[in-house]
């Protein structure tokens, strides 16, 4: 148990990077901060629309 309380300690005392996926004033937030950070523009496929995702997954198994 000590060891991973000291790993989780080690973890937090070092340079911390934020990868930020979704809402872009949190992106901007951190780097105001002068954390280092990037933004990645990751979208759903076909839009969060489960159905049109299924039948694009099947047609890409072909």
């Amino acid at each position: 148990m000590e060891e991973k309380k000291n790993q989780v300690n080690r973890l937090f005392a070092s340079q911390l990077w934020v990868v930020n996926v979704g809402v872009e004033v949190f992106f901007q937030a951190v780097r105001a901060q002068k954390v280092p950070a990037v933004q990645v523009d990751w979208h759903p496929p076909a839009g969060g629309d489960t159905r049109l995702a299924e039948i694009m997954a099947k047609l890409k198994s072909l």
